[in-house]
């Protein structure tokens, strides 16, 4: 099994593949898009997608993609992100003055880096930042990533868990070509649109209130090309095939003007 993921070797995004599918081939892609694009055109048989993190909110680009695309979520996976500030064999800590990374990652670590008086500077990749800093032997430069990433490209590590708050998980889905039916207590993702009129939210939601369905994610996006009408992305607990969700469902389809399942797959146990 080939499964896709954004970043190079040593990403985050690869551990987690490893840690939701086991030892599997793994393929890095530059882009979110070309992940997507490798599913679909069966380069891989699946990847693992970043949706929000619980610091710095959704990943609104594959939001977007999951619509473009005729793919399916059939899992989910949550991975504790724990940064490392990374450098150059033999390097001290003092003789740091800037650090890469990601743009995300260097938030999560900013007031670290202010303490520390390390200038950030983003780059494409958390693992890529480490190539990167291989690959130029500076030796004022740290980069922020895994500690996989650090020891892939035989760097060492100054510090690990270098993030300003120690609760920082990103919660990943799992995408195919086919949909799968989930065995035990699963979740449901869909996305919709609705007429601007008054009440058409509140009558929208209303179909899972009214039947105790639980909702886990409300998230709104533009909608391409129609100023100011809105998709709305909804996660549910429940399957599409049981008869509670499947009534709510066509009880929203009367309300929607269009309405698209992108999967049902088992719940993710997230412990914290």
């Amino acid at each position: 099994m080939k499964i896709a993921f954004q970043g190079e070797h040593g990403a985050y995004s690869e551990q987690a593949v490893f840690d939701y599918s086991g030892e599997v081939e793994t393929l890095p892609c530059q882009a979110f898009d070309l992940v997507f694009d490798a599913v679909t055109s069966a380069q891989a048989d699946g990847a693992l997608i970043p949706v929000e993190n619980s610091l710095a909110g959704s990943i609104h680009q594959n939001y977007d993609l999951l619509l473009k695309h005729n793919l399916f979520i059939v899992g989910e996976h949550y991975l504790r992100v724990r940064h490392c500030l990374i450098a150059a064999p033999g390097v001290k800590k003092h003789e740091i003055k800037k650090a890469i990374s990601h743009p995300q990652a260097l938030g999560q670590c900013i007031e670290y880096l202010r303490k520390h008086q390390i200038k950030p500077e983003q780059v494409y990749d958390t693992a890529g930042s480490v190539k990167l800093l291989k690959e130029s032997g500076a030796r004022d430069t740290a980069a922020i990533a895994s500690r996989r990433a650090a020891e892939l490209y035989g760097m060492e590590i100054l510090e690990e868990g270098i993030e300003d708050n120690p609760e920082n998980y990103t919660r990943f889905l799992a995408i195919r070509r086919e949909a799968q039916t989930p065995p035990d207590e699963a979740k449901t993702s869909i996305v919709f649109t609705l007429k601007n009129v008054p009440g058409a939210l509140f009558k929208a939601l209303s179909v899972f209130a009214f039947r105790d369905l639980d909702l886990t994610k409300i998230e709104s996006r533009p909608l391409q090309g129609t100023p100011w009408d809105y998709l709305f992305y909804v996660d549910f607990v429940g399957a599409e095939h049981e008869p509670r969700a499947q009534k709510a469902l066509d009880h929203l389809a009367e309300y929607a003007e269009m309405l698209r399942v992108l999967g049902s797959y088992p719940r993710f146990n997230f412990k914290g």
